[in-house]
């Protein structure tokens, strides 16, 4: 399959859940180009963009992995490259 590059944002509203997501990312770390995190205390969330190379397929289970996590937002943009 295809691999893709892609950009996924995740907004991290509920401070318990940042284990959970840093064990997916750990996960998936082989497709992983880079990440970046920034915490907005003024907000009281975290924000992290998560690079990734990999097939459709991988990139959306990761997304909805996170996506269903209780205090999770994740939003995917994959390049048309």
């Amino acid at each position: 399959m295809d691999s893709r590059v892609s950009v996924i944002s995740i907004i991290i509203k509920n401070e318990e859940a940042a284990q959970m997501v840093n064990e997916l990312l750990h996960e998936f770390r082989q497709y992983i180009v880079g990440r970046m995190g920034i915490p907005y205390r003024q907000r009281e969330v975290s924000i992290i963009s998560v690079v990734l190379d990999a097939p459709g397929d991988v990139t959306s289970s990761l997304s909805g992995k996170l996506g269903m996590l209780d205090g999770v937002s994740a939003k995917t943009l994959t390049a048309k490259l």
